[in-house]
């Protein structure tokens, strides 16, 4: 082969590679749009379509969320071992599009409330394709980029941009849409996302040929797929079922933890020595990671409803939805992610970095200041109990660094403290403790549930700020443990790179 005709087969390659990675890009941009649009206006729209009250809102809400982070666990193995990579993301994709189809058609109009019970199976729609999906493209990217470090780091800085896009485009869309037009146009609007990311999925699929998973490069196997159908079909009633019924979710969720618990001990009563210390960083770090989601998740339980009682929703002409403050999340971690970046390459070069542990105390502190800030924000209400937006943005920016602290450095706890052969049953643990954190983080909203017989945003008020004080604390609490921790967290970390350096030479 001539010089000339290598470079151009390298050039060739290289735009063959920037197109796959568009193409991933883009259908994970998409997805996330569909899936924060929806979770903005699902406790609002509990109450305020459903009927629900506080409680019930923020439970089902809960155990919504739990399902969607637990299921994933699955959607791997199916990607990995039947299916393959590509079509289970293309598959999750059309489900999720379906799912989001079916929480926009208006039931009740056809049925009463009887329609209800298809809201739920929606929502299990939803929780199974976001099954199906979310491991998939990761897996993707992965491999598009495998044996070369130095590319996959920047490609994947730019993938997660892709889900901050997302979650801002549908967080200030979705809620203009739902006072505007209603609340099933809202969920059009998260569905019609989905078939603008599977059709350039589609249409740019001859790019990713190459990569995949070992069944992607097989003919499809047509019982397999109907086999992956039927038990999607079925595990969407079952979840439906479980969110319907807080007493239900409630068994589930407790019965979850306590499994969850037998398997962390078993895992490290059965361990060798090389493998311990680093499964003992990976419980504490995940226990940490457990207490973050429960600050995560009242975002869209108990500060949505504070926005919605207790804030001036009226700014510089602009009435606000209640629910839109959820935008600040996104927004700020755009913004700070990059800050954040150059400075750990900069504490890098001083030999500086703060460890994985101090970083998660940091973000405890961050979280403490934010909810401390939305606890004070009553002391300066108006006559009326509002307080100004303002505090709310403020309050977002702590929280949101706080996040990219603690729950932006969870998943690289896999690859740093666990053996290759666990690593696959650690990173379903994982999600499984950040699904049943969510449903805590709404029990805990529930600690400021309003009652049904009080209306007037004076009472309200004291309501969500004494959580939020409380919460202030806790997190407080939960740096000063994570401090505690650093030094035993060190050593931990230094006898699993010891281990980390043996698995590297098996």
């Amino acid at each position: 082969m001539t010089a000339t005709a290598s470079v151009d087969a390298d050039k060739g390659a290289e735009t063959k590679t920037r197109r796959a990675f568009i193409a991933l890009f883009m259908i994970e941009m998409w997805e996330r749009f569909g899936f924060y649009g929806m979770q903005i206006l699902m406790v609002l729209f509990a109450i305020e379509y459903l009927g629900f009250n506080d409680d019930r809102a923020n439970l089902t809400w809960g155990a919504f969320a739990a399902m969607i982070y637990i299921t994933p666990v699955a959607g791997g193995w199916i990607g990995d071992k039947v299916l393959g990579a590509r079509r289970t993301t293309m598959l999750g994709g059309v489900v999720l599009a379906l799912g989001y189809g079916l929480l926009a058609v208006p039931w009740d109009q056809f049925m009463g409330s009887s329609g209800h019970s298809l809201v739920f199976f929606s929502m299990g729609v939803i929780a199974v394709g976001n099954g199906l999906f979310k491991a998939n493209p990761n897996n993707l990217v992965a491999k598009l980029y495998e044996g070369d470090e130095s590319k996959l780091d920047g490609a994947f800085t730019l993938y997660y941009m892709s889900i901050n896009i997302g979650a801002f485009l549908s967080q200030c869309l979705t809620p203009i849409i739902r006072v505007h037009y209603g609340w099933h146009w809202a969920f059009l609007i998260c569905a019609l996302g989905l078939v603008f990311g599977v059709a350039q999925f589609k249409v740019q699929s001859r790019y990713l040929e190459h990569v995949g998973s070992a069944p992607d490069f097989k003919p499809m196997n047509k019982s397999k797929l109907l086999g992956v159908l039927g038990g999607s079909l079925i595990v969407a009633v079952l979840i439906g079922l479980v969110v319907q019924s807080t007493e239900v979710a409630e068994w589930v969720v407790n019965l979850a933890s306590v499994g969850l618990a037998l398997f962390f001990l078993v895992l490290v009563v059965k361990a060798t020595t090389a493998e311990r210390a680093g499964l003992i960083a990976m419980v504490i770090l995940t226990l940490q990671t457990i207490l973050f989601f429960i600050f995560y998740q009242q975002m869209s339980t108990s500060l949505t409803l504070f926005a919605k009682n207790n804030v001036d929703l009226h700014f510089l002409g602009y009435s606000i939805p209640p629910e839109q403050f959820q935008v600040l999340n996104p927004f700020w971690i755009a913004v700070m992610s990059p800050v954040l970046a150059w400075l750990y390459a900069s504490l890098g070069k001083k030999d500086k970095d703060p460890s994985l542990a101090g970083k998660y105390a940091w973000g405890f502190v961050l979280l403490a200041i934010g909810f401390f800030l939305y606890a004070v924000s009553g002391n300066f209400a108006s006559a009326l109990g509002l307080v100004s937006p303002q505090w709310m943005l403020w309050g977002y920016f702590f929280q949101s660094v706080g996040e990219l602290l603690i729950s932006g450095l969870g998943l690289g706890m896999v690859a740093r403290y666990v053996a290759p052969s666990l690593r696959g049953l650690m990173m379903g643990a994982w999600l499984l403790a950040t699904g049943l954190s969510q449903y805590l983080g709404s029990v805990v909203a529930n600690f400021a549930s309003v009652p049904e017989n009080i209306t007037s945003p004076l009472q309200t008020l004291p309501l969500y700020t004494d959580l939020f004080m409380k919460l202030g604390w806790v997190a407080l609490a939960g740096a000063v443990v994570a401090i505690v921790l650093v030094p035993y967290l060190k050593r931990l970390d230094s006898r699993s790179k010891e281990a980390a350096a043996l698995w590297a030479k098996q």
